[in-house]
């Protein structure tokens, strides 16, 4: 086992992760960052909407990010990943994937969460460019071009609705009977390809063997837990949502239902954007440090919530 106690160990190197070690280093409090490296929107053409960053490629912010953890001393980020988690005492032991064991006063998890998109070929490697989950986030960069919407239900309308921000030519593929009466541009065909050409959508292609020219789709994607790490250390999850299936429940300071154990960035969000990750992980940092100061000196902190009033708290 690893002999450092850690005040905490930050699980996830991505938005949240980094932002949360930024303020845990600047409060000069021994920080673990283990990072596994799989960003959601690593293959991203650009960030947007951050401020200071708009367009900026994923990768180059996170290497940023970990250039500017570099001048705090307190602050260590490692590759690999954390596989288990088990509470001991007043800390927690993590285990890694190589094999050795680390302890830690506290948990941030920043873990992510998986994108799950229907299984239709073509529409993997558009991911992040043109099919994409978040008109805010890719919106400007598809606007006044031919669009679709892979939903169906009420939230194929929203998403059709929403698009019509950015351009006037949006058609609703419900790969399927539409499950909605409004008058809106929709293809109940089932969808067959996402034909792209030198990596950008140029049509969907149907059973039928008919071809719809689009450049762009915006996808009802669901995301779910990335990692087991939240079910291993009994956090209590969020109802299922629109988007998220089983989204950690955190109250307003980011704790979960296990005290000690903390949560930001997509893995306990309803609106999964870089720009909210790196509030939260500002925020839940700012928890986990006073956190650590109601043990050490006596400082008055909120009481942890329970696990049937976490459990009702909205991710």
């Amino acid at each position: 086992m690893d002999v450092t106690e850690w005040d905490c160990v930050v699980i996830g190197g991505g938005a949240a992760g980094l932002s949360a070690a930024l303020v845990l280093g600047r409060a000069r409090r021994r920080t673990l960052v283990v990072d596994a490296g799989r960003q959601s929107n690593l293959p991203a053409h650009g960030i947007g909407g951050l401020l200071g960053h708009d367009g900026r490629p994923p990768a180059e912010l996170y290497a940023m990010g970990r250039a500017e953890l570099a001048k705090y001393p307190t602050v260590e980020v490692r590759p690999g990943e954390v596989t288990t988690g088990v509470a001991d005492g007043a800390g927690f032991v993590l285990g890694l994937a190589d094999g050795s064991q680390i302890h830690t006063r506290r948990v941030l998890l920043a873990t992510g969460m998986d994108y799950v998109a229907p299984p239709i070929p073509g529409l993997a490697k558009l991911w992040g460019r043109s099919a994409f989950h978040c008109p805010f986030c890719h919106g400007w960069e598809a606007r006044d071009q031919p669009l679709a919407v892979l939903a169906s239900g009420d939230r194929a309308v929203h998403m059709a609705l929403m698009l019509r921000g950015w351009t006037d030519d949006v058609v609703i593929l419900t790969n399927g009977p539409a499950g909605f009466t409004a008058d809106l541009p929709t293809d109940e065909r089932q969808v067959t390809e996402f034909v792209s050409e030198a990596g950008d959508l140029v049509a969907v292609e149907f059973a039928d063997g008919d071809r719809l020219a689009r450049r762009g789709v915006l996808v009802a994607a669901t995301l779910r837990q990335r990692s087991d790490l939240a079910a291993q250390l009994g956090v209590a999850m969020a109802p299922p949502g629109p988007i998220a299936e089983d989204a950690v429940a955190v109250d307003a300071f980011h704790r979960t239902s296990v005290p000690g154990v903390f949560a930001a960035g997509d893995l306990s969000a309803s609106m999964p954007q870089v720009a909210a990750a790196i509030s939260a992980g500002s925020l839940s940092a700012a928890a986990v440090v006073q956190s650590l100061l109601a043990d050490d000196v006596g400082l008055p902190v909120p009481p942890w919530p329970n696990q049937k009033e976490n459990a009702d708290v909205p991710a």
